[in-house]
Protein backbone atom coordinates (compact mmCIF):
# COMPACT_ATOMS: atom_id res chain seq x y z
CA UNK A 1 0.00 0.00 0.00
CA UNK A 2 2.41 2.55 1.16
CA UNK A 3 4.48 2.17 -2.69
CA UNK A 4 1.59 2.29 -4.67
CA UNK A 5 0.99 5.61 -2.62
CA UNK A 6 4.41 6.67 -3.64
CA UNK A 7 3.46 5.70 -6.86
CA UNK A 8 0.20 8.31 -7.31
CA UNK A 9 1.82 11.26 -5.08
CA UNK A 10 4.82 11.36 -7.46
CA UNK A 11 2.45 11.03 -10.59
CA UNK A 12 0.29 13.49 -9.03
CA UNK A 13 3.49 15.93 -8.98
CA UNK A 14 4.76 15.35 -12.00
CA UNK A 15 1.61 15.97 -13.75
CA UNK A 16 1.81 19.40 -11.90
CA UNK A 17 4.79 20.53 -13.63
CA UNK A 18 3.57 19.59 -16.62
CA UNK A 19 0.63 22.11 -16.19
CA UNK A 20 2.23 24.75 -14.83
CA UNK A 21 2.06 27.98 -16.61
CA UNK A 22 6.09 29.46 -16.58
CA UNK A 23 7.99 32.25 -18.28
CA UNK A 24 10.21 29.89 -21.08
CA UNK A 25 13.80 30.02 -21.78
CA UNK A 26 14.63 29.45 -24.53
CA UNK A 27 17.42 31.12 -27.04
CA UNK A 28 18.18 30.77 -30.25
CA UNK A 29 19.96 31.38 -33.38
CA UNK A 30 19.26 30.86 -36.98
CA UNK A 31 20.31 31.73 -40.56
CA UNK A 32 16.93 34.26 -41.12
CA UNK A 33 16.40 37.89 -40.42
CA UNK A 34 13.43 39.25 -39.13
CA UNK A 35 11.41 37.24 -36.77
CA UNK A 36 10.66 34.04 -35.32
CA UNK A 37 7.34 32.78 -34.80
CA UNK A 38 6.29 31.01 -31.70
CA UNK A 39 3.04 28.66 -31.92
CA UNK A 40 1.05 26.31 -29.44
CA UNK A 41 0.15 22.99 -31.13
CA UNK A 42 -4.06 21.81 -30.58
CA UNK A 43 -5.36 19.37 -32.23
CA UNK A 44 -2.82 18.83 -35.43
CA UNK A 45 -2.89 23.15 -36.14
CA UNK A 46 -0.47 25.68 -34.70
CA UNK A 47 -1.49 28.89 -33.47
CA UNK A 48 1.19 31.86 -32.83
CA UNK A 49 1.41 32.72 -29.29
CA UNK A 50 4.47 35.21 -29.44
CA UNK A 51 6.95 36.25 -31.82
CA UNK A 52 10.14 37.74 -31.49
CA UNK A 53 12.93 39.72 -33.48
CA UNK A 54 16.24 37.70 -34.56
CA UNK A 55 19.05 40.36 -34.01
CA UNK A 56 22.26 39.33 -35.70
CA UNK A 57 21.35 35.91 -35.85
CA UNK A 58 20.29 35.28 -32.31
CA UNK A 59 16.71 35.05 -30.94
CA UNK A 60 15.11 34.75 -27.31
CA UNK A 61 11.61 33.80 -25.85
CA UNK A 62 10.60 34.07 -22.47
CA UNK A 63 6.86 33.75 -23.02
CA UNK A 64 4.92 32.50 -19.85
CA UNK A 65 3.85 29.13 -21.65
CA UNK A 66 2.39 25.28 -20.28
CA UNK A 67 5.43 23.23 -19.79
CA UNK A 68 6.33 20.85 -20.97
CA UNK A 69 4.74 21.02 -23.99
CA UNK A 70 4.72 20.35 -28.02
CA UNK A 71 5.39 23.74 -29.54
CA UNK A 72 6.25 25.56 -33.20
CA UNK A 73 9.04 27.20 -34.29
CA UNK A 74 9.07 29.18 -37.68
CA UNK A 75 10.05 32.33 -39.43
CA UNK A 76 6.95 32.11 -42.01
CA UNK A 77 3.56 31.64 -40.51
CA UNK A 78 1.78 29.63 -43.84
CA UNK A 79 4.21 27.22 -43.96
CA UNK A 80 4.97 24.09 -40.96
CA UNK A 81 6.99 24.93 -37.85
CA UNK A 82 9.74 22.77 -36.61
CA UNK A 83 7.97 20.81 -33.88
CA UNK A 84 9.63 21.66 -30.38
CA UNK A 85 8.66 19.87 -26.88
CA UNK A 86 9.62 22.97 -24.69
CA UNK A 87 10.44 22.18 -20.37
CA UNK A 88 11.13 24.54 -17.74
CA UNK A 89 15.17 23.41 -18.49
CA UNK A 90 16.99 26.05 -20.76
CA UNK A 91 16.66 25.23 -24.37
CA UNK A 92 18.71 25.89 -27.40
CA UNK A 93 17.44 25.80 -30.85
CA UNK A 94 19.82 26.08 -33.81
CA UNK A 95 17.10 27.02 -36.50
CA UNK A 96 17.79 26.63 -40.12
CA UNK A 97 15.74 28.60 -42.34
CA UNK A 98 15.70 26.62 -45.59
CA UNK A 99 15.22 22.72 -43.80
CA UNK A 100 13.31 22.92 -40.43
CA UNK A 101 13.39 19.63 -40.16
CA UNK A 102 16.95 17.93 -41.43
CA UNK A 103 19.22 20.37 -40.22
CA UNK A 104 17.68 22.35 -37.24
CA UNK A 105 18.44 21.19 -33.90
CA UNK A 106 16.94 21.49 -30.28
CA UNK A 107 19.29 20.62 -27.14
CA UNK A 108 18.37 20.81 -23.74
CA UNK A 109 14.54 19.00 -23.52
CA UNK A 110 14.70 15.21 -22.58
CA UNK A 111 11.20 14.55 -24.25
CA UNK A 112 12.66 15.96 -27.80
CA UNK A 113 15.26 13.39 -27.68
CA UNK A 114 12.97 10.70 -27.11
CA UNK A 115 10.73 12.13 -30.06
CA UNK A 116 13.63 12.86 -32.36
CA UNK A 117 14.75 9.16 -32.02
CA UNK A 118 10.68 7.94 -32.61
CA UNK A 119 11.34 9.42 -35.98
CA UNK A 120 14.47 8.06 -36.84
CA UNK A 121 13.01 4.22 -36.03
CA UNK A 122 10.50 3.19 -39.14
CA UNK A 123 10.27 -0.19 -37.19
CA UNK A 124 8.99 0.55 -33.93
CA UNK A 125 6.50 -1.31 -32.10
CA UNK A 126 4.51 1.23 -30.35
CA UNK A 127 3.65 -0.75 -27.23
CA UNK A 128 6.92 -1.37 -26.46
CA UNK A 129 8.02 2.20 -26.94
CA UNK A 130 5.25 3.35 -24.51
CA UNK A 131 6.86 0.95 -22.14
CA UNK A 132 10.08 2.33 -22.67
CA UNK A 133 8.62 6.56 -22.30
CA UNK A 134 5.97 5.31 -19.85
CA UNK A 135 6.27 8.52 -17.85
CA UNK A 136 6.86 10.88 -20.98
CA UNK A 137 4.82 13.80 -22.67
CA UNK A 138 6.35 12.57 -26.46
CA UNK A 139 5.05 8.92 -25.65
CA UNK A 140 1.60 10.18 -24.98
CA UNK A 141 1.40 12.41 -28.24
CA UNK A 142 2.84 10.13 -30.11
CA UNK A 143 -0.03 7.70 -29.39
CA UNK A 144 -2.08 10.65 -30.25
CA UNK A 145 -0.75 11.54 -33.19
CA UNK A 146 0.48 9.05 -35.22
CA UNK A 147 -1.04 5.43 -34.15
CA UNK A 148 -4.66 6.81 -33.33
CA UNK A 149 -5.42 5.95 -36.82
CA UNK A 150 -3.26 2.49 -37.04
CA UNK A 151 -5.13 0.79 -34.00
CA UNK A 152 -8.58 -0.35 -33.28
CA UNK A 153 -10.54 0.87 -29.93
CA UNK A 154 -9.21 -1.56 -28.08
CA UNK A 155 -5.82 -1.34 -28.89
CA UNK A 156 -5.90 2.27 -28.30
CA UNK A 157 -7.49 1.69 -24.80
CA UNK A 158 -4.47 -0.99 -24.09
CA UNK A 159 -1.57 1.80 -24.78
CA UNK A 160 -3.27 4.46 -22.77
CA UNK A 161 -3.33 1.94 -20.21
CA UNK A 162 0.75 1.25 -20.47
CA UNK A 163 1.26 5.32 -19.86
CA UNK A 164 1.92 6.45 -16.20
CA UNK A 165 -1.35 7.20 -15.09
CA UNK A 166 -0.86 11.47 -14.80
CA UNK A 167 -0.43 11.39 -18.58
CA UNK A 168 -3.94 10.32 -18.91
CA UNK A 169 -5.29 13.90 -17.46
CA UNK A 170 -3.17 15.22 -20.90
CA UNK A 171 -5.03 16.65 -23.65
CA UNK A 172 -3.59 13.75 -25.96
CA UNK A 173 -4.85 10.87 -23.72
CA UNK A 174 -8.63 12.71 -22.82
CA UNK A 175 -8.58 12.87 -27.29
CA UNK A 176 -7.90 9.55 -27.33
CA UNK A 177 -10.12 9.08 -24.59
CA UNK A 178 -13.09 10.34 -26.42
CA UNK A 179 -12.25 8.77 -29.56
CA UNK A 180 -12.60 4.89 -28.38
CA UNK A 181 -16.60 5.10 -28.45
CA UNK A 182 -16.90 6.90 -31.46
CA UNK A 183 -14.04 4.17 -32.88
CA UNK A 184 -16.59 1.92 -31.87
CA UNK A 185 -19.93 3.15 -33.28
CA UNK A 186 -18.25 3.40 -37.06
CA UNK A 187 -16.57 -0.39 -36.99
CA UNK A 188 -17.46 -2.94 -39.91
CA UNK A 189 -20.88 -4.53 -39.16
CA UNK A 190 -22.39 -1.26 -37.41
CA UNK A 191 -25.27 1.46 -39.09
CA UNK A 192 -23.78 4.01 -40.92
CA UNK A 193 -23.80 7.53 -38.78
CA UNK A 194 -25.47 10.09 -41.43
CA UNK A 195 -23.95 13.15 -42.33
CA UNK A 196 -25.18 16.39 -43.61
CA UNK A 197 -23.19 18.71 -44.55
CA UNK A 198 -22.34 21.89 -47.44
CA UNK A 199 -21.62 21.19 -51.02
CA UNK A 200 -20.00 24.21 -53.07
CA UNK A 201 -23.31 25.88 -53.21
CA UNK A 202 -23.62 25.60 -49.60
CA UNK A 203 -27.10 23.75 -50.00
CA UNK A 204 -26.96 20.67 -47.39
CA UNK A 205 -26.33 16.99 -48.62
CA UNK A 206 -27.11 14.28 -46.65
CA UNK A 207 -25.47 10.91 -46.63
CA UNK A 208 -28.43 8.84 -45.97
CA UNK A 209 -29.98 10.58 -48.92
CA UNK A 210 -27.07 8.45 -51.74
CA UNK A 211 -28.32 5.11 -49.19
CA UNK A 212 -29.61 2.19 -51.21
CA UNK A 213 -26.83 2.12 -53.50
CA UNK A 214 -22.77 1.05 -52.49
CA UNK A 215 -20.65 4.50 -51.42
CA UNK A 216 -17.62 5.04 -51.22
CA UNK A 217 -17.14 7.74 -47.69
CA UNK A 218 -13.76 9.28 -48.79
CA UNK A 219 -12.38 12.30 -46.78
CA UNK A 220 -9.76 14.05 -48.35
CA UNK A 221 -8.62 17.51 -48.70
CA UNK A 222 -6.57 19.62 -51.61
CA UNK A 223 -3.72 20.63 -49.11
CA UNK A 224 -2.71 16.71 -48.93
CA UNK A 225 -0.42 15.01 -51.27
CA UNK A 226 -1.16 11.56 -50.49
CA UNK A 227 -5.40 12.11 -50.93
CA UNK A 228 -4.36 13.88 -54.02
CA UNK A 229 -2.44 10.88 -55.38
CA UNK A 230 -4.87 8.51 -53.86
CA UNK A 231 -7.66 10.74 -56.07
CA UNK A 232 -7.31 8.61 -59.85
CA UNK A 233 -8.27 5.83 -58.07
CA UNK A 234 -11.04 6.34 -56.50
CA UNK A 235 -12.22 8.51 -60.17
CA UNK A 236 -11.15 4.80 -61.75
CA UNK A 237 -13.71 2.89 -59.38
CA UNK A 238 -16.16 5.45 -59.53
CA UNK A 239 -16.12 5.76 -63.36
CA UNK A 240 -16.06 2.09 -63.69
CA UNK A 241 -19.16 1.04 -61.29
CA UNK A 242 -21.17 4.14 -61.11
CA UNK A 243 -24.10 2.92 -63.37
CA UNK A 244 -23.58 -0.56 -61.14
CA UNK A 245 -25.43 1.00 -57.74
CA UNK A 246 -22.18 2.46 -56.42
CA UNK A 247 -21.28 5.97 -55.61
CA UNK A 248 -19.26 7.99 -53.68
CA UNK A 249 -19.65 10.80 -50.83
CA UNK A 250 -16.13 13.10 -51.18
CA UNK A 251 -15.90 14.97 -47.37
CA UNK A 252 -13.37 17.27 -47.56
CA UNK A 253 -11.24 18.63 -44.62
CA UNK A 254 -10.17 21.47 -46.81
CA UNK A 255 -10.13 25.39 -45.16
CA UNK A 256 -10.04 26.88 -48.42
CA UNK A 257 -13.11 26.74 -50.63
CA UNK A 258 -11.29 28.08 -53.33
CA UNK A 259 -8.51 25.66 -53.22
CA UNK A 260 -11.01 22.61 -52.62
CA UNK A 261 -13.24 23.90 -55.62
CA UNK A 262 -9.94 24.28 -58.18
CA UNK A 263 -8.78 20.50 -56.75
CA UNK A 264 -12.08 18.97 -57.35
CA UNK A 265 -12.12 20.49 -61.28
CA UNK A 266 -8.34 19.44 -61.78
CA UNK A 267 -8.69 15.82 -60.17
CA UNK A 268 -12.14 15.45 -61.90
CA UNK A 269 -14.21 14.17 -59.03
CA UNK A 270 -17.46 14.25 -60.00
CA UNK A 271 -19.46 13.16 -57.44
CA UNK A 272 -21.22 15.01 -54.07
CA UNK A 273 -18.44 16.67 -52.52
CA UNK A 274 -18.95 18.65 -48.96
CA UNK A 275 -17.47 20.45 -46.73
CA UNK A 276 -17.22 23.12 -43.67
CA UNK A 277 -13.90 23.94 -44.15
CA UNK A 278 -13.19 23.56 -40.53
CA UNK A 279 -9.57 21.20 -41.57
CA UNK A 280 -9.17 19.18 -38.46
CA UNK A 281 -12.31 20.24 -36.93
CA UNK A 282 -13.84 18.68 -39.84
CA UNK A 283 -17.60 17.39 -38.27
CA UNK A 284 -17.39 14.90 -40.84
CA UNK A 285 -14.19 13.76 -39.79
CA UNK A 286 -14.83 14.23 -35.91
CA UNK A 287 -18.14 11.97 -36.93
CA UNK A 288 -15.99 9.27 -38.07
CA UNK A 289 -13.32 9.42 -35.78
CA UNK A 290 -11.08 9.95 -38.70
CA UNK A 291 -7.38 11.21 -37.61
CA UNK A 292 -5.29 10.99 -40.54
CA UNK A 293 -6.52 11.53 -44.25
CA UNK A 294 -6.63 9.97 -47.25
CA UNK A 295 -9.59 7.97 -44.97
CA UNK A 296 -12.68 5.98 -46.55
CA UNK A 297 -15.82 4.41 -45.01
CA UNK A 298 -17.60 1.53 -47.58
CA UNK A 299 -20.96 1.59 -46.76
CA UNK A 300 -23.73 -0.95 -48.08
CA UNK A 301 -27.05 -0.01 -49.51
CA UNK A 302 -28.86 -0.41 -46.25
CA UNK A 303 -26.70 1.88 -44.47
CA UNK A 304 -24.59 -0.93 -43.19
CA UNK A 305 -20.14 0.04 -42.86
CA UNK A 306 -18.52 -2.98 -44.53
CA UNK A 307 -15.06 -2.21 -44.68
CA UNK A 308 -12.89 0.94 -44.22
CA UNK A 309 -9.82 2.26 -44.93
CA UNK A 310 -9.61 0.62 -48.91
CA UNK A 311 -7.34 1.88 -51.42
CA UNK A 312 -5.86 1.55 -54.77
CA UNK A 313 -6.06 -1.89 -56.55
CA UNK A 314 -7.86 -3.24 -52.86
CA UNK A 315 -10.89 -0.63 -53.40
CA UNK A 316 -11.46 -1.94 -56.52
CA UNK A 317 -11.19 -5.53 -55.59
CA UNK A 318 -13.41 -5.32 -53.05
CA UNK A 319 -15.92 -2.86 -55.26
CA UNK A 320 -15.96 -5.72 -57.66
CA UNK A 321 -16.45 -8.74 -55.26
CA UNK A 322 -19.55 -6.90 -54.00
CA UNK A 323 -21.33 -5.49 -56.91
CA UNK A 324 -20.08 -8.72 -59.70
Amino acid sequence: MKKTTIIIGLAFITFKAWTQTKPLNLKGNTNHSGKVYLQKFNNKMFTTVDSTDIKEGKFHFNTAVELPELYGLTIDKNKSPMYVFLEEKPIEVALDSLNYYKKSTLSGSVNQQIFDNYRKNKNIKIDSFIRENSNTLAAAYILYRDWSYRLNPEQIQENINLLDSALHRSNYVQTLKQLIPILKKVQKGNKAIDLALPDAENKIKKLSSQYGKYILVDFWASWCPPCRAENPNVVKVFEKYKHKNFTVFGVSLDKNKENWLKAIKDDQLNWTQVSDLNFWNSEGAKTYGVRAIPANVLIDPNGIIVARNLYGDELEKKIAELLN
